[in-house]
């Protein structure tokens, strides 16, 4: 465990203070106690409804838009509908309130990708990552299911959600999309739990799920027009399964190697470079010795 200290100043008089924090020790690898645990089961279906309740309410915005803004539908036009910002909205909006809902309970991951970034920044073990990462990949299949339950013609007419490169890219670009976006999203996590920040900014009431939520709207803007906005393997993966159309399944690896790749980035560059985690262990090994 390493402990850092912060001088803040105090008041008009010039007065300062240390203000220090203990980092969490870093996550074992292989934790085989936590299996007795009720507590990571009860997170694994915390996550598992999350990401749900995250598929059923944005697969069904995506394809009421759609549905709007059909021409072969009388009476619609492409003025009608959310539009993209809507959509994007939609995307922010449900990571915003499910991460308050959970963040509690299981940390409010409702992604793969952010597990997978957790794991490599040392605040997961492998157990509670997989579990994690099963938990994900069965809500979004569940929450596309329970949309295309509810709205099957609907559904099948307009692509269930499913995510495609669309035409005009090639998938070189969708995959740069991926990376980038999931650094964004998996960066801000880092950064708005960041127990530094919490230490150093106490006086600053920060609501955590409020800049990650806006890191998710901010990010499908940008990307909703090259892959349709991933950066969630599991938002991916579920869609894929119900719709389970040739062309989906062929762009899947896209969402799964670019949301992991950026997050793996994004933790090693928040942990070992602006935390400086790798320097400050050899700091303390060399003063040990």
């Amino acid at each position: 465990m390493t402990k850092d200290v912060e001088v803040a100043e105090q008041g008009q008089g010039g007065e300062y203070s240390a203000k220090d924090y203990n980092d969490p020790p870093p996550a074992p690898l292989i934790d085989f106690e936590e299996l007795k645990k009720w507590s990571l089961y009860r997170a694994v279906i915390a996550e598992f409804v999350a990401t749900l309740l995250f598929l059923y309410i944005t697969v069904l915005t995506i394809i009421g838009y759609k549905h709007q803004t059909d021409p072969n539908v009388a009476g619609t036009n492409q003025c009608d509908g959310v539009g993209i910002l809507g959509i994007a909205w939609a995307f922010g909006g449900m990571i915003f309130i499910l991460v308050y809902c959970t963040a509690g309970i299981s940390g409010g991951h409702i992604n793969p990708a952010v597990t997978f970034g957790l794991f490599v920044g040392q605040k997961l073990s492998l157990i509670r990552t997989l579990l994690y990462m099963i938990g994900q990949c069965a809500g979004a299949i569940c929450g596309a299911g329970l949309a295309k339950g509810f709205q099957k013609s609907f559904y099948n007419r307009y692509g269930g959600g499913a995510n495609t490169v669309s035409h005009g890219y090639n998938k070189g670009t969708a995959l740069g999309a991926e990376i980038i976006g999931t650094f964004v999203l998996v960066y801000t996590v880092f950064s708005a739990t960041d127990p530094k920040r919490n230490a150093r900014d106490s006086h600053v009431p920060v609501l955590a799920p409020l800049p990650i939520g806006f890191a998710v709207f901010m990010v499908h803007l940008a990307t909703i027009p090259i892959t349709g906005t991933g950066i969630n393997p599991a938002r991916s993966f579920g869609p894929a399964v119900i719709f389970n159309n040739d062309e989906a399944w062929d762009d899947q690896w896209i969402y799964w190697v670019g949301p992991f790749v950026g997050a793996a980035a994004a933790a090693i560059y928040h942990q070992h470079i602006l935390r400086a985690a790798a320097i400050k262990a050899l700091g303390s090994f060399r003063s040990n010795a």
